[in-house]
């Protein structure tokens, strides 16, 4: 997306455009009435990269339009990115621009920050960095209440933390979220608080046990367990489930258990056809799994899985492309109703639009 796209004049005829998109493309299903919802206009992005440019003495962000890597278009202010960042960003650079052992072969700088206004920077090098370095950066810490990472070739050095703690209060209740550093969050905040609400809403009636696969550090997972008798999840990212972990035990969850598996092992472990060590004394056998929960990447459902998602009575299906959820509905519309059907603009000025699709057995 080029900076040039960011209209926020235009912004609700560019949602209605995408969102009609969407009608077209699904039209050989009998949808419901599509629930949308939008993103606020302007620094709605929690998460951002933007290359260095290095200009003799001068040192500025640049980004490339979509395709085009060999034109850097310097970025002096950014409207897409949370406050929180943009109240940092160009500063940060100042400094680090006047310190010759920062900047030098400095190439690139992450931003993860919270809706509640926590920071976390990461710097990435061409060259070795070392204790030196934690030391020099010292001074950026305190001077902008930030926490930051350094990363070169195979290492990275953190000065006091790698994460931030997000707070989303969902439905009166304020859930505490350790995000780290290079793993999956949500980018855009407030539409994440949007597609939980909307999971809890559909949800709500369900009953019994929820599986659910590809959790991540527990996004949806924890909201949801309060629907639910017990909620079982996996998650394959070794960072992810330590971050779960920790947010199951902040937020005094006691029907949740996250188990580091691949999804289909977990399947097995329900069928009785395989036994593993990770899920001794959680008593599986007792679960009556009435729904599953799906949040997969890009790239959709295997084949494989769509099979094992279609044995529950309930699926809640959120979607980063409708194009490989198109797909998946295929197969799945085969056994099971699709019930309620919503588009959330976690991507503004974007053609990409994620997608939450809740089903019912026929």
């Amino acid at each position: 997306m080029a900076l040039s796209d960011i209209q926020p004049e235009r912004y609700d005829e560019l949602l209605a455009e995408k969102v009609a998109g969407v009608r077209d493309s699904f039209a050989a299903f009998e949808l419901p009435n599509i629930e949308t919802f939008a993103s606020p206009k302007t620094h709605y992005r929690l998460r951002a990269e933007f290359r260095v440019w290095h200009d003799e003495d001068d040192l500025y962000y640049v980004m490339f339009e979509p395709g085009d890597n060999r034109n850097p278009i310097r970025v002096d202010e950014c409207a897409m990115v949370a406050p929180r960042i943009h109240e940092v960003m160009f500063d940060l650079l100042d400094v680090i621009r006047a310190n010759s052992s920062l900047r030098f072969k400095l190439f690139q700088v992450d931003f993860l920050s919270t809706l509640s206004g926590e920071l976390l920077v990461s710097l990435l090098y061409h060259r070795p960095i070392d204790d030196s370095w934690a030391e020099e950066v010292q001074g950026l810490r305190q001077q902008f209440n930030i926490d930051i990472v350094g990363r070169s070739r195979k290492k990275k050095l953190i000065v006091e933390r790698d994460f931030v703690i997000e707070n989303l209060n969902i439905n009166g209740r304020t859930y505490e979220f350790k995000q780290v550093e290079n793993s999956f969050t949500q980018p855009n905040g407030e539409v994440c608080k949007d597609m939980i609400r909307w999971a809890l809403d559909v949800t709500k009636d369900a009953g019994g046990d929820l599986v659910e696969f590809y959790c991540g550090s527990g996004n949806f997972t924890l909201p949801l367990a309060q629907n639910f008798r017990r909620v079982v999840a996996t998650e394959i990212s070794k960072t992810s489930v330590r971050a779960a972990e920790y947010n199951i035990e902040a937020n005094g969850i006691t029907n949740l258990d996250v188990l580091r598996m691949p999804s289909e092992d977990l399947t097995l472990v329900l069928q009785g056809k395989k036994e593993t060590r990770k899920v001794h004394g959680l008593e599986l056998e007792t679960c009556e799994f009435s729904t599953v929960l799906v949040d997969p990447p890009r790239s959709g459902l295997d084949d494989e899985t769509v099979a094992q998602i279609t044995e529950y009575e309930n699926i809640v299906y959120i979607s980063c492309n409708p194009d490989t959820l198109h797909d998946n509905l295929m197969s799945i519309t085969n056994t099971h109703k699709i019930e309620r059907f919503a588009v959330f603009d976690q991507f503004p000025y974007t053609h990409h639009l994620e997608c939450g699709v809740y089903l019912t057995r026929k």
